[in-house]
């Protein structure tokens, strides 16, 4: 089996000092099971490539020290020297564990530094398809190339193949690629060569911290990763919904500090005045909130009878349980009710419950993903789900120098991956619009500054 891996960072020798391993040298690793091989077939300022080759003796991991001797046939006949699967993840945790741990003596710089990296797995069996394979990665930021191998043309009735070659790429660090396919790798498998008891509970807990709590996927990684034992599984998910429900305190000072920030514009109260004028003037009648948060938005929907149908949705089962107690559903009348629901989703994944509505509002959400997330979020909003109408909101940059207690350079919200200017949302509105067939207008929310325009800008998508 061959993992990958591959960047245009310049210089991308990088590579090198990240991984620990000299480009210029071919290096062998005794593994329990086989032998690792490191090596780089490409290394340049402008491209680097990183090979990790494992190497599985399927004869000698069976006949190993403490194994039954009577064991069956496929322990030797099957596909482990030639796929990737559990013993990938060990050689990886093995051979790159400090480049997977974060560390990097040499240029410490750069362990936290995102840089494009693009991995390929050669062969990886995916049990459950293709689209398993987007479900698993897409919501992390890559975009996916799959291409399906095939068992054999003269014996159809063997079936499809759930081998492919994967290709994934985003900007990360390689701490976070590692890592990512440290826990996925045996997850599209549905396997491990080993026991799996409290110590891989323990693993997984700590290689998914930041991530897999807010995974639309975690149900599944978490049964697949811990072999099905429930009563594991059960374990994991109850921490890292405690994990997803507890606010860091960093969060909660930053959020009360945005507030603080906006309280004397009533900027809030404004964005919300602006969106539900743009979503009732649409004529929408059934109305997404993307992001809902609290449900803030959700209530002023609610109060107006011309929509029939509202759906809030959240990454954050937190803000859902806030959401849900801030709205009384639980003592709304039964038709009242019956006109908002609640879902748990992200909006970087594909989801069939986004489709079919006439207007859809994403109020201050963007400006929370990753910037290469952008294209998944891109795709699912404009592409899958499609409403006739979308209206987005986001800061204004250039109008943060209005106030005197946010520093310079500083964003508004500690969450913030990026505020943008005017001209920079406009350029890609513009672009989102004319790729998927939107038309888009612009209007400022909030007091408008002759020089640095208004503090939230917003664009009113229609589809034409």
């Amino acid at each position: 089996m061959l993992l990958t891996i591959s960047t245009e960072h310049k210089p991308a020798t990088d590579l090198g000092f990240l991984l620990h391993k000299h480009p210029d040298r071919f290096q062998s690793f005794d593994l329990s099971f086989g032998q690792a091989h490191v090596f780089y077939p490409e290394a340049g300022d402008d491209c680097c490539t990183a090979c990790l080759m494992l190497d599985v003796d399927p004869v000698g991991m069976v006949r190993g020290k403490g194994r039954n001797q009577s064991f069956l046939l496929s322990h030797y006949v099957n596909d482990r020297p030639y796929v990737a699967s559990s013993f990938l993840s060990v050689a990886i945790s093995q051979v790159f564990g400090t480049a997977m741990g974060g560390r990097c003596k040499d240029r410490p710089e750069l362990v936290t530094t995102p840089i494009p990296l693009t991995a390929r797995l050669d062969v990886l069996p995916v049990r459950g398809g293709e689209g398993f394979l987007h479900r698993m990665f897409e919501p992390l930021g890559y975009t996916v190339e799959a291409v399906q191998h095939s068992l054999d043309e003269q014996f159809p009735e063997w079936g499809e193949s759930p081998y492919y070659s994967a290709t994934i790429s985003g900007t990360k660090t390689l701490s976070e690629l590692l890592t990512h396919l440290y826990v996925l790798v045996p997850v599209f498998d549905n396997e491990k060569h080993y026991f799996v008891g409290e110590d891989e509970l323990e693993k997984l807990l700590s290689k998914g911290g930041g991530w897999l709590a807010s995974h639309p996927e975690k149900e599944q990684i978490t049964r697949r990763y811990l072999k099905h034992r429930s009563s594991l599984y059960r374990q994991a998910l109850a921490r890292l919904v405690e994990e997803e429900l507890e606010p860091t305190e960093d969060q909660a000072v930053s959020e009360q500090s945005e507030e603080t920030l906006e309280k004397p514009l009533s900027l809030n109260d404004q964005r919300h005045g602006v969106v539900m004028a743009a979503i009732r003037s649409s004529g929408a009648r059934q109305v997404l909130d993307v992001g809902c948060g609290e449900g803030k938005l959700l209530r002023e929907l609610l109060q107006d009878r011309q929509f029939e149908q509202i759906v809030g949705m959240d990454v954050s089962i937190r803000s859902l349980e806030i959401a849900q107690k801030r709205l009384k559903l639980d003592r709304l009348p039964e038709r009242q009710a019956e006109r908002l629901k609640l879902i748990h989703g992200s909006l970087i994944y594909r989801d069939k419950r986004l489709e079919g509505f006439d207007a859809a509002a994403v109020v201050e959400v963007i400006e929370h993903l990753d910037p290469p997330r952008l294209s998944a979020l891109e795709r699912v909003l404009f592409e899958f789900a499609r409403p006739q109408t979308i209206v987005l909101t986001t800061p204004n940059r250039e109008y943060n120098v209005m106030w005197d207690t946010l520093p310079a350079g500083q964003f508004r919200h500690a969450d913030h991956r990026f505020e943008w200017s005017r001209q920079e949302f406009q350029d890609w509105a513009n672009r989102v619009g004319e790729q998927h067939g939107y038309s888009v207008r612009f209007l400022p929310v909030g007091p408008e500054d002759e020089k640095v325009g208004s503090p939230t800008q917003m664009g009113v998508f229609e589809r034409g």
